[in-house]
């Protein structure tokens, strides 16, 4: 059954078509790639998926219901959540607030009180020991790594309970130690019921992990398929591999 539905989704930048008459769909339960050049508009429809962006034509339909016209935060408590290439962390923020900002409650509204729920706590907690950075609670996210903010950025997504997280990149900049690590955290909650869309460059990653893969191209879709699928078309070769 398919979670998210993009339906003929164009969006263009003054005299740039960024997007053009795009659609997919990515069913429940599934960990989907979305792979391509750059400038082929992943990034783009992303942002067009979580709100950020307003479409110019067609429509985006997320658990049977339209989310083209909703804002971010409307789409975020129907199940929907993200994290971005670059890290939007809140740097003068400790790790452990970072995450509850996220809280489908209270969020800002605790913080702003002083004070943090009880329950929102512990379920922070529960995510950074997930991760592996229980450790890092208490400091501010300006003094972690960009690979510890890539681990606080996943576990923020996961604050919402989604049902389909949007990954941006999630192996860009990150040695192969904690790569593996992210791949498994990420089988692990797929296989909780969560469904992923993954924006990657990493072939290895996009292979291994993801079944299915969505090329796209010039702002839409060039071929989807099976990994071994994909890897044996020639249009993709040559849109996107460099050749046989």
């Amino acid at each position: 059954m398919a979670l998210l539905e993009i339906q003929n989704v164009t969006k263009r930048f003054g005299g740039l078509l960024a997007v053009d008459d795009c659609s997919f769909t990515v069913e429940e339960g599934s960990i989907t790639a979305l792979i391509g050049p750059n400038g082929a508009g992943k990034t783009t429809v992303f942002n067009l998926i979580s709100g950020l962006l307003p479409l110019d034509a067609g429509q985006m339909i997320f658990d049977g219901g339209r989310i083209d016209s909703k804002p971010p935060h409307q789409i975020t408590r129907k199940g929907l959540s993200r994290t971005f290439q670059i890290s939007r962390d809140l740097m003068e923020m400790t790790v452990l607030e970072n995450l509850v900002v996220h809280s489908p409650t209270e969020g800002f509204i605790d913080l702003l009180k002083g004070s943090i729920l009880h329950k929102e706590r512990e379920r922070a907690m529960e995510l950074l020991d997930f991760v592996g950075i229980t450790h890092l609670a208490e400091e501010k996210a300006k003094s972690l790594s960009y690979g510890q903010k890539k681990l606080m950025e996943f576990a923020a997504t996961l604050m919402t309970e989604p049902r389909l997280i949007l990954l941006d990149e999630p192996a860009g900049g990150i040695n192969p130690a904690l790569l593996e690590n992210i791949m498994e955290r990420i089988i692990t909650v797929n296989k909780q019921g969560v469904t992923f869309l993954i924006v990657e460059h990493n072939m290895d990653v996009v292979m291994n992990l993801c079944d299915p893969v969505i090329v796209m191209a010039y702002g839409t879709v060039l071929a989807e398929g099976t990994p071994d699928e994909i890897q044996s078309d020639k249009k993709v070769l040559e849109a996107y591999l460099g050749g046989s």
